[in-house]
């Protein structure tokens, strides 16, 4: 079937606990889909309570999930998003990063291009390292790629043996640079800089960032592309449903912006005077911290991706009054 609008399509939703995977399940009931089957590892944390508004048929723990694929007890999907992951930057432990992000999205994979599922999934702008092989999501220059945390490596290693297999060009990868939004407030040190600077606001007035360890950036000039969540689940959708697109495609804003730009947008948000302190950056994270990233989104606009992106003083605005202020999640239910 051609998922178009996605309201008849089946879609299984790994990650579908999480930050990104819960927003796509939001616009995913926006659409009328609900034929969703959730795939997450719970645990202890508080990211259960982004599931409560959401709208889905099933729920299958992450360890089960591809014994019951293999042996057809979920039956057929028509779309697998495949978000789950361990995300933090800072995971020390390779061999778990080896088999949740790498052998585990290996698999699924296999059993999507077996099934003629569409599979689609999230790589990451921390496989581009520190930039200087460039920035653009071309699968040739993947060999050139040097990423600087196991987390990066973890997904870079995938999008490799996706082209070294011949596969690549039938499924989507989608490198997400810095996005920000509702539904995040579990990851701990993950979670982005807005969600961190409006506690520190609301608790101290101050927004902290960190030094420049570079001559050429000056503190808090240090730049980033940053993507409202919104904006990133139309474009995961758009490409899930354009079946002539495929392999890697940039995620982000297209434009780089300073963390003073996005501190500033949130002090005008809270309606509050900006008071900035800089603080030294970790000698743990010096050696692999990303001072410029921008996403090159040609290969998507080529993809028929005509929306604007919303620009980052909005995004923050409506992040911060529509659901940090009042403490809500993302709801199908309300606007």
């Amino acid at each position: 079937m051609k998922l178009n609008d996605f309201s008849d399509a089946r879609v299984l939703m790994t990650g579908g606990a999480g930050f990104i995977g819960s927003a796509l399940v939001w616009a995913l009931n926006r659409r009328g889909c609900e034929r969703i089957i959730v795939c997450d590892r719970l645990g202890t944390d508080e990211k259960w309570r982004n599931l409560v508004p959401l709208r889905f048929a099933d729920y299958v723990e992450a360890d089960d999930l591809l014994p019951r694929l293999q042996n057809g007890a979920l039956g057929k999907f028509n779309l697998v998003l495949h978000l789950g992951a361990c995300s933090s930057t800072t995971e020390r432990d390779a061999g778990f990063l080896v088999r949740n992000n790498y052998e585990f999205t290996r698999d699924l994979a296999a059993w999507s291009l077996a099934n003629r599922t569409r599979f689609v999934y999230a790589s990451s702008a921390a496989t581009y390292g520190d930039g200087a092989a460039g920035m653009e999501d071309n699968d040739a220059k993947l060999g050139t790629l040097r990423p600087l945390n196991m987390y990066g490596y973890s997904k870079h290693l995938f999008d490799l043996h996706a082209k070294r297999a011949g596969f690549l060009n039938r499924i989507v990868g989608l490198k997400y640079f810095n996005v920000f939004g509702p539904n995040e407030d579990h990851k701990g040190d993950m979670r982005s800089v807005v969600h961190k600077s409006f506690g520190q606001v609301r608790e101290t007035g101050v927004i902290r960032l960190f030094k420049s360890h570079r001559p050429d950036y000056r503190d808090g000039e240090q730049k980033r592309d940053f993507l409202y969540v919104k904006d990133a689940v139309t474009m995961t959708l758009h490409l899930a449903a354009t079946e002539k697109a495929g392999g890697l495609f940039n995620i982000g804003s297209g434009e780089a912006r300073t963390w003073l730009d996005l501190a500033r947008a949130v002090f005008v948000a809270l309606k509050r005077e900006p008071k900035i302190e800089f603080i030294g950056m970790p000698e743990g994270i010096r050696d692999k911290y990303q001072y410029f990233t921008e996403a090159n989104l040609s290969r998507l606009r080529a993809a028929g991706y005509a929306a604007p992106v919303i620009p980052l003083e909005d995004a923050v605005s409506d992040y911060v009054g529509n659901y940090l202020v009042p403490d809500r999640r993302l709801d199908p239910a309300t606007p």
